[in-house]
């Protein structure tokens, strides 16, 4: 999680008390403030060592799991919230995730950077790959897999037969709800199963 604004938004989803699963944890960050300031339990799903050593370092439960393989070790419903924050640009099976995402937790809550957000059109009109806060990388050095856009996602979501609970976007640590898919750098949903 890029910054404590930001942060603090997205653990607002989460209500307090809530058994949590962070797929896709990092360092363990939001883990430890949503045990601390929110009172929830729960594990990350991390594949990277350094990460899993920093989770363990906060006191986060944590599992090394490569996400592409599932998540089959969960019953469902085991989870009241399932995190999924800047993971979805990294999987190759986003939409087999995202059922899973829905499958193992009442409700899901996904982020990643908004392809659309106005300042990556401009650069893609001077016919350049946009590098932002958000998607800090050249195109060749990209650990994304695809790019996505927040009105992309909204139609996935709806395809898929999901029920969209609350969606806005995020710029600069706060939320953007007019005109999120132009003016926010990063998209975010919660959904449960319609």
């Amino acid at each position: 999680m890029s910054d404590l604004k930001t942060m603090e938004l997205i653990a607002s989803l989460v209500p307090h008390g809530s058994r949590v699963l962070d797929l896709g944890c990092g360092n363990g960050a939001l883990l430890a403030h949503l045990r601390d300031k929110r009172q929830c339990t729960g594990y990350g799903i991390e594949i990277a060592d350094a990460n899993v050593l920093a989770c363990t370092q906060r006191g986060v439960n944590v599992i090394q799991l490569n996400l592409e393989d599932g998540l089959a070790i969960f019953e469902d419903q085991s989870f009241d919230v399932v995190l999924q924050l800047d993971t979805m640009q990294h999987l190759r099976h986003t939409e087999r995730l995202l059922r899973e995402t829905a499958r193992v937790g009442r409700v899901g809550v996904i982020s990643f950077p908004n392809f659309a957000h106005w300042p990556n059109r401009l650069r893609v009109v001077t016919g350049r790959m946009p590098v932002t806060k958000a998607l800090p990388y050249q195109w060749y050095d990209t650990p994304n897999i695809r790019v996505g856009t927040y009105a992309d996602c909204e139609v996935l979501l709806r395809k898929d037969g999901f029920q969209v609970i609350d969606a806005f976007g995020i710029q600069e640590g706060r939320a953007v709800r007019g005109w999120p898919n132009l003016m926010a750098s990063v998209a975010v949903f919660k959904f449960q199963r319609g």
